[in-house]
């Protein structure tokens, strides 16, 4: 159909940065109890923790803390930035050391030595929106784990690869934290 006009186009979604997100929150536009977070400018709703992904992250945690001692910082369900556009919240992370712990920015790419999202309903959005928003923004080494088909996703240097319970790995910035697949999947 020609218009008279111009061209006909189609609408554009407006994309949140970083800052206008912490705006937004300043203004109390989200109630505390909202569970979001911005991928890619888009305020995402998170899906609720259950009690296999909750059991999923403390086991993590339980196994790379005595382990990484001060080498890195552990976080769990706290914010990364990830560009000019997002502040996705990974289910944990290991970040190069800083004495303030991060106290004035959230930590970015060159900071992240490693991403893991845990997935029993989040699985589509983990694996094919946050996982490769990590990678294309500069994080080395990102793990989906799918805790229903009970396989971990390894991403690194553009190859996936797909590890069972029996399997082990160990984050590339420290190979010698070897963590044993079975301790971590339901």
């Amino acid at each position: 159909m020609n218009y008279a006009w111009g061209v006909a186009l189609s609408p554009t979604a407006y994309r949140f940065t970083v800052k206008d997100y912490h705006r937004m929150a300043e203004a109390e536009i989200f109630d505390p109890k909202d569970r979001v977070e911005l991928v890619d400018g888009e305020v995402v709703e998170m899906s609720p923790i259950g009690t296999r992904h909750g059991a999923c992250v403390s086991r993590l945690l339980h196994l790379v803390l005595p382990q990484i001692g001060d080498r890195a910082i552990v976080i769990a369900q706290q914010p990364v930035q990830i560009g000019e556009f997002s502040e996705p919240e990974p289910d944990f992370a290991l970040l190069r050391w800083r004495d303030d712990f991060y106290a004035d920015h959230h930590a970015n790419p060159p900071d992240i030595y490693l991403v893991i999202e845990a997935a029993d309903t989040s699985l589509r959005h983990d694996l094919l929106r946050k996982a490769p928003l990590y990678i294309a923004g500069g994080v080395p080494d990102v793990w989906v784990v799918d805790l229903v088909a009970e396989v971990v996703h390894v991403t690194r240097g553009g190859t996936t690869c797909l590890l069972r319970a029996g399997d082990s790995v160990a984050p590339l910035a420290f190979p010698d934290l070897i963590i044993d697949l079975s301790a971590i999947l339901p």
